[in-house]
This record gives C-alpha cells, sequence and structure tokens, in this order.
C-alpha cells in the first residue's frame, strides 16, 4: 500500500533516540521521550494561496527534520508507526557538515 499526502501535509518517520547518553548510562523504555526528529518520507504538492496558486513545500523526501513534542497525528501503515504533520509544525531540517559547507 503506498500513501500520497495531500496540500501541505507531510509523512514522517521518526528517528529513535540513541538509549545510552553520553556518559554510558543506558535510558530505560519508560524514562524515554518521544523522539522530535523524523525522515520525511512523502510530501504533498503544496498549499494554494488566495490567488489559488500553488506553493511548493520547503521540505522534500528524506530531510531530517525536527518537531514539536506533540506535532502531528499518529497512524499505523504496513504495521509501521508514522506521523501525518503539516509543513507548518517542523520546526527545521537538519543538514549534514559536508551539505552545509557547499550551500555555504
Amino acid at each position: 500500500m503506498t500513501f500520497r499526502p495531500l496540500h501541505d501535509r507531510i509523512l514522517v518517520r521518526r528517528i529513535e533516540a540513541e538509549e545510552k547518553t553520553a556518559g554510558g548510562i543506558i535510558i530505560p523504555d519508560t524514562a524515554k521521550e518521544k523522539p522530535q526528529e523524523g525522515e520525511v518520507i512523502a510530501v504533498g504538492t503544496g498549499a494554494r494561496v488566495e490567488s489559488g496558486k500553488l506553493t511548493p513545500l520547503d521540505v522534500k523526501v528524506g530531510d531530517r527534520i525536527l518537531f514539536g513534542k506533540w506535532s502531528g497525528t499518529e497512524i499505523k501503515l504496513n504495521s509501521e508507526d508514522l506521523l501525518i504533520m503539516k509543513e507548518t509544525d517542523v520546526m527545521g531540517v537538519i543538514e549534514n557538515e559536508i551539505q552545509a559547507r557547499k550551500a555555504a
């Protein structure tokens, strides 16, 4: 089954956080918070402005993003837990240092 978000919505897979701290302490499942980092799996066509023109989204498939703790709607698709959210819920895109240097 495939899924295509509509308009300005995106489909996101959460990226699980590390189970250890930098000091080597293992964090139990009960103390973990939901990750606020994810990978964009699918994007909609974009939002329509008042004039009717289609505005493309800033995020694209494969981007690593940061989003709010309570952002999006959780769904289960092909036995995988995913999130559907609007692009406005995304706080930013995480770029690799190599990509950032090339862009600069």
